[in-house]
């Protein structure tokens, strides 16, 4: 753990501030407050993304340290729209979600420039990463609501229930983590030539989507009548998420051809 005495790590930090008074007045029902801080936090995390752009060069999602940096912008503008569009709730989980991610970013990885690796020099860098990250903010977002669901929690009277906004919110990020696995596959073939290559890093994507593939199988079959495994499901999922994105590329157990993404 280590501080970024740096204007890029200045930024991150400005966003956590940010971010976690809009939680607090989120949770103390100062409304006023936690939206505007919470939009002030989003303009900065997007001053982090452009600042890290320009200063090494190319789209900034090559490593973890950019990944979460960008996991932490992408919070706001889909927990805005899942409420407003969707009527989904849990705004306060998604500020937490955006606190974490870049916590971790802030404290824990490295962030100095690296050049663009050649596997990396593609077109299909920014649209596959990029729906990837999209479609983990929202499963993280559904697994949120899936807890909620389990503590007995109730949403506001204009909103939807845990238990259907999970589900929605799932079949939001499905597509995109479907584009993410099939944008892979075709950038596999390209700078590989092989459209599968059973690295650890595929199949552990590969995993989650089947994870989620059963989740949705399962809520085809029963609807609401299993609830608390409906949302179990999707905590799991969430977990399969989690060792894709950090475990396979911090561990020594899982050398692979996506080894460069650290």
């Amino acid at each position: 753990m280590e501080i970024k005495w740096t204007i890029q790590g200045l930024l991150i930090y400005a966003t956590i501030a940010a971010y976690l008074v809009a939680f607090a007045a989120t949770i103390l029902r100062r409304r006023k407050i936690g939206t505007v801080t919470y939009f002030l936090g989003f303009l900065i995390s997007c001053a982090a993304i452009t600042y890290r752009w320009v200063h090494v060069s190319h789209i900034p999602m090559q490593n973890l340290f950019e990944v979460f940096l960008l996991l932490g912008a992408l919070v706001y503008p889909i927990s805005i729209f899942c409420n407003r569009v969707l009527r989904i709730g849990g705004i306060a989980g998604d500020m937490l979600i955006g606190i974490i991610v870049l916590f971790i970013a802030g404290f824990f990885f490295n962030a100095e420039p690296q050049q663009l690796p050649p596997a990396l020099q593609s077109w299909l860098f920014g649209p596959h990463v990029f729906v990837y990250m999209l479609s983990y903010v929202l499963m993280a977002k559904a697994a949120i609501q899936a807890g909620l669901q389990l503590a007995g929690s109730q949403p506001s009277p204009n909103q939807l229930s845990h238990e259907e906004a999970t589900y929605r919110t799932i079949c939001l990020g499905f597509p995109l983590l479907t584009l993410g696995l099939i944008l892979g596959s075709v950038w596999g073939q390209q700078a590989w030539g092989d459209w599968w290559g059973w690295d650890p890093k595929e199949l552990w994507s590969l995993a989650s989507w089947l994870v989620y593939v059963g989740y949705l199988h399962f809520r085809y079959m029963f609807g609401k009548r299993f609830p608390r495994l409906n949302s179990l499901w999707v905590i799991t999922g969430l977990i399969v998420i989690i060792i894709t994105l950090l475990w396979v590329n911090l561990s020594r157990l899982f050398p692979g051809l996506h080894s460069y993404a650290m």
